[in-house]
């Protein structure tokens, strides 16, 4: 894992149940679990306040970083799509999006990552589409300083859905991908036995490879999925999985901060 990734996860997935902040020693101590080393995880943290994700606060006599208010917004959002026992129904229509970036490389690739993580596909020349609108588009777009335009309806000509969604998305190696991410899941019963540090650094490396694909999958209905799609018993499998093992890795985590609670700013 990156050092960002393991930050941000922990924020998302364990630090939004004990209000967002947590001592710096915490941070570099939990991501240590999963091979992070601290220099990283501190460099880390200070890019995600330069970009306004983290800010530093002291709270108890002990020097930590909160998630802002847009970090919790992203971050919350993005922890509802992980944990979503399925796809949101759909209504038959697409989210078009066209995006301007001036012909700016840096700031194209940018739009692109963002575009990708709300569930957007590339149509080409500047043309984004999705089976849905994400409310998180024009914030996000609004941060990137760049002109965009979206609609929401049918589109024109009429096309197959099916069609389209297979131009957009790579559903071969994306499909193929999820059946080897199930195949690789611990049971439940193993998961069910596991001490409270390795079943932290187990949920959150699972977590995180997860989350990986919802840069990828943006959950299509399945009206425009191939039969037999392997995604939601992907889906079924990592649910299970991941909940039996946050109560021990709630406890790991709960440790590394009352452990961080004996030090002084």
């Amino acid at each position: 894992m990156h050092a960002r990734s393991a930050v941000v996860d922990l924020y998302g997935d364990h630090l939004r149940h004990r209000g967002w902040w947590a001592p710096v020693s915490a941070v570099v101590a939990l991501a240590a679990e999963v091979d992070v080393q601290p220099a990283a995880t501190r460099t880390a943290i200070s890019r995600l306040c330069a970009q306004g994700w983290l800010s530093a606060r002291v709270a108890h006599g002990l020097r930590g970083y909160a998630a802002t208010p847009r970090a919790q917004d992203r971050w919350q959002g993005a922890h509802e799509r992980v944990y979503a026992e399925r796809p949101a129904p759909w209504d038959g229509r697409w989210h078009v999006v066209h995006v301007s970036t001036g012909g700016e490389r840096r700031r194209r690739d940018q739009v692109a990552r963002t575009l990708e993580f709300l569930g957007y596909g590339r149509l080409g020349g500047g043309g984004w589409v999705s089976p849905r609108p994400n409310p998180e588009l024009a914030p996000s777009l609004e941060g990137l300083a760049v002109g965009w335009v979206a609609v929401h309806g049918d589109l024109e000509p009429p096309q197959d859905a099916a069609r389209i969604a297979a131009r957009v998305w790579d559903l071969d190696g994306l499909g193929a991908d999820f059946a080897d991410f199930s195949a690789r899941l611990p049971s439940v019963a193993g998961a069910g036995r596991l001490a409270p540090g390795p079943a932290y650094s187990t949920r959150t490396r699972l977590v995180h490879e997860w989350r990986r694909f919802l840069f990828r999958d943006p959950a299509l209905p399945p009206d425009v999925l191939p039969t037999s799609w392997p995604g939601q018993q992907a889906r079924a499998r990592f649910l299970k999985v991941a909940a039996t093992l946050a109560p021990a890795a709630g406890r790991h985590v709960d440790h590394a901060l009352e452990v961080a609670g004996t030090e002084r700013a």
